[in-house]
Formats: C-alpha cells, sequence, structure tokens
C-alpha cells in the first residue's frame, strides 16, 4: 500500500465537550503512542492513560485506543485519544502531536481518502458516507446507511460478474469454436446472461429519482393569492421567524427557503410571492418565479384566506383554508389551518407526509447521484446495443459488453474517478 504521512485531527464535533476524540493515522502512530501515552495498548482495547508532552507534563487524563494495520478504517495504524473536550485540552495536545516528526493536520475528508484508496470502501459507499455525516431526516438517514454499508457497490459487483461470464462464453466462442470441447450456442448464451442484467440495472434506474429527492428534499411550495397567509404557515411549519408577515399585499417578492424535517421526510418548504397579475415590475418577476416554482414542486399546498379562492390551475395541489382562528373554514377536501393558534398544523403536517411517502418507495433507493445514475445508465445502454447486434459479430457484443463493465466500475470507483475525488471528499469535515 502507498505510504502516506502520519496524519491528525479532531474526529468529533468541535467547541466545548465532555469528550473529544482526536484521531491519528499512518506509519508512525506506534511512535505517536509509545510517545504521548507511554507505550501502545492493546489492540482494540481501551486503555487509561496520562497523556504527556514532549517535557514529560500531564496533558490530560483519557482512553487510549490502537487500530493495527490492516484491520482499521483506514487501513493504516490508526490511533484515537478520547480526551476531555475543552478547547485549551484540544489546542494543547494537537499541538504537541504535530510538532512531533512526520505528523501533519490531516485535510477534510482525508482519513476516509484513504479507507477508499485501501480498498476499505467503494467510492459509493462513500458517497454513502458522506449523505449520512448530512443527513437530517429518518429517511435521509436509513437511504445514506444503506449506500454505507455497500448496498449498490454488492449491486454492481453482481451486475459486473453476470458480465463478466457473458464475456468469458464470447471469447470462448471467438478463439475456440473450432475446437471439438466447446460447443453449444454460446453466443445466444452469452446474450442472455447479459441480458438478464437488464431487469435489475433498470430497476436501479427507476430509484434515482425518489433517491436524489431524499438526498435534496421534497420541494413543497406554498401558492396562492396575495395575503392569503403563506408566510405566516412557513413560519409556522418551520417553527420561527423566516418570512416577514405584513398586511400589506405584495410582502413576499422572491421564493424564500427552509429544509423542514416533516415526520421523517426530507422538505424544502418554499414560500413565494402572491398569484396575482402586477404592474410592479419587480412583483411581476417575483409572480413568474412564483409560476415556475409551482410547476417544477412535488407538492403544492393551495392556500385560501376566508376572502380569497385558491388558484385552479395547480392540479393535485392540497388546497389550505387559511386563518381558521379569523372565521376561516374548510371546505370539503381542504385543510383548515391557523398559523396563529395552530389548529390544523399536525392534521396538514400527517397528510404532506402520506402524499410525499407515495413518491418514495418502500426500500431505500440504489441509485442516490448523479453520477450513479449515469454510470448505470451507460451499462444499460451498452448491454442494449450488445443485444441488437447480430450473432455473427461476437466480437462487437464482446465490446459493449466490455463498456458495460468499465461504466459499473466507474460506479464503484474502480477507474476514471480521479476527477470525481477532490470534489468528493473537499465536502466531508476535517477528522473523517
Amino acid at each position: 500500500m502507498k505510504a502516506y504521512p502520519t496524519i491528525v485531527a479532531l474526529s468529533s464535533g468541535a467547541g466545548r465537550a465532555g469528550v473529544a476524540v482526536v484521531r491519528v493515522s499512518g506509519e508512525r502512530v506506534r511512535f505517536v503512542l509509545e510517545t504521548i501515552a507511554g507505550a501502545v495498548p492493546e489492540a482494540r482495547k481501551a486503555a487509561y492513560r496520562a497523556l504527556r508532552d514532549h517535557d514529560g507534563a500531564v496533558i490530560d487524563h483519557g482512553l487510549v485506543l490502537f487500530f493495527p494495520a490492516p484491520a482499521s478504517f483506514t487501513g493504516e495504524d490508526v490511533a484515537e485519544f478520547h480526551i476531555h473536550g475543552s478547547r485549551a485540552v484540544l489546542s494543547r495536545l494537537l499541538s504537541v502531536l504535530t510538532a512531533l516528526p512526520g505528523l501533519r493536520m490531516a485535510e477534510a475528508g482525508e482519513f476516509t481518502r484513504r479507507a477508499f484508496e485501501a480498498g476499505k470502501l467503494d467510492l459509493a459507499a462513500v458517497e454513502g458516507l458522506a449523505d449520512l455525516i448530512d443527513s437530517e431526516t429518518e429517511w435521509q438517514r436509513k437511504q445514506a446507511l444503506r449506500q454505507m454499508e455497500g448496498a449498490l457497490g454488492r449491486a454492481a459487483g453482481e451486475w459486473r460478474s453476470a458480465l463478466i461470464k457473458a464475456m468469458t462464453l464470447l471469447e470462448a466462442e471467438i478463439d475456440f469454436s473450432d475446437e471439438s470441447d466447446v460447443g453449444g450456442p454460446l453466443i445466444v448464451d452469452a446474450v442472455a446472461a447479459a441480458q438478464a442484467t437488464l431487469a435489475s440495472l433498470r430497476s436501479a434506474l427507476g430509484s434515482f429519482e425518489a433517491g436524489e429527492r431524499v438526498r435534496e428534499g421534497f420541494v413543497v411550495v406554498l401558492a396562492g393569492p396575495p395575503n392569503a397567509g403563506k408566510s405566516s404557515l412557513l413560519n409556522a411549519l418551520a417553527r420561527r421567524d423566516v418570512a416577514i408577515v405584513s398586511p400589506i399585499a405584495g410582502t413576499t417578492r422572491d421564493a424564500i427557503e427552509v429544509r423542514l424535517d416533516l415526520s421523517g421526510i426530507p422538505v424544502v418548504l418554499v414560500d413565494t410571492a402572491g398569484l396575482r397579475e402586477s404592474s410592479d415590475a419587480v412583483e411581476a418577476e417575483g409572480v413568474r418565479r412564483a409560476r415556475q416554482r409551482v410547476a417544477h414542486a412535488d407538492l403544492v399546498l393551495s392556500l385560501r384566506s376566508p376572502d380569497s379562492e385558491a388558484e385552479q390551475s395547480q392540479g393535485d395541489a392540497l388546497v389550505i383554508a387559511t386563518m381558521t382562528d379569523l372565521g376561516g373554514t374548510a371546505r370539503p377536501g381542504e385543510i383548515g389551518v391557523s398559523a396563529v393558534t395552530g389548529a390544523g398544523l399536525p392534521e396538514l403536517i400527517d397528510t404532506i407526509a402520506v402524499r410525499l411517502g407515495k413518491l418514495g418507495q418502500a426500500e431505500p433507493a440504489l441509485v442516490t447521484r448523479e453520477r450513479q445514475r449515469v454510470a448505470v445508465a451507460d451499462a444499460v445502454v451498452a448491454i442494449e446495443r450488445a443485444a441488437m447486434l447480430p450473432h455473427e459479430q461476437p466480437e462487437l457484443i464482446a465490446e459493449e459488453l466490455r463498456l458495460a463493465v468499465r461504466a459499473l466500475e466507474r460506479l464503484i470507483g474502480k477507474v476514471d474517478v480521479e476527477d470525481v475525488l477532490d470534489s468528493l471528499f473537499s465536502g466531508f469535515c476535517i477528522g473523517k
């Protein structure tokens, strides 16, 4: 395995805390443990030690763990120091560690990058880990955890194995067709073996839209005429003052977004300009953008106040009768709410969750990123081309299957990933 400098970083959250975790990875970990903690502890067993600086003065007392290579997260020797989480303790320990020869502070995502390059994680699992760290809702957690545990990598391995088996049959047909011990319709068997993967590949590809929505959040747009209570409802659902509420019509000119966890579902709730004709150029632009957001929303909440009507052109919109505390009443098929008293909000949240839940699927999606979608789509197209070629051209069929295999290898990061890695790992926090 390639040798890297030994790196160190705070792996727990920054700031005052009861306990903080400092992680070290690299070939000088044993030296670090002997220098700071007095000795290398037994592998994977916590030892309570005094941590000392170069003068022998105690920095702190804490737990020390040692994970020898290759059975560690990075595949290298790894040490962890579990210490008191004060800024002074952390500052002193990190300064002592980075003063040791051959040690430096880790860059963003460097621990995970080493795990990837050591073969501990494939690229899809790394993306799942990134999503797990960023997850805010239960749906996001489940989907990211499935990715991090290698669900897509395992599926890609099965698809790749089936295609390689088909390519082996084709090679036998090309190289040994005149041999007596190589018989049978090998090309037919090869194409059939390749085609057998298509249903699974297409199913994974079909999960992309739902998977992307879970990662990014379902877009729910508040729409309706001016003063229908959109901004008030946004603030009530967000439980904080996000938008300006005013009796003056046209207060909201541009879309205001807030990310919410509604019953475990990630939602991007969007407040928009009141829908009406306006001679004000700025407001008119706001209305145009509002209609555009409505057209691309996963769900539209069409609001009407006691003295207004809901928009009629929003298809499967959920109609909300607002201001029930001021005499507003819900008609059949509508939900009545009050942003002031909170009446009707639990029912509204449950209804939104049911509507959006229908857009998801029973199992977390396999394909959740555009990069993954492109790789799977490329594999599908290559197999479809192979199936359409005449059997008299086994070399061309084999080439199409090779392209499909390469697309799957790109999916899990075996080839053509350098342009992805820097962007991906830069999004990680320091110490992960």
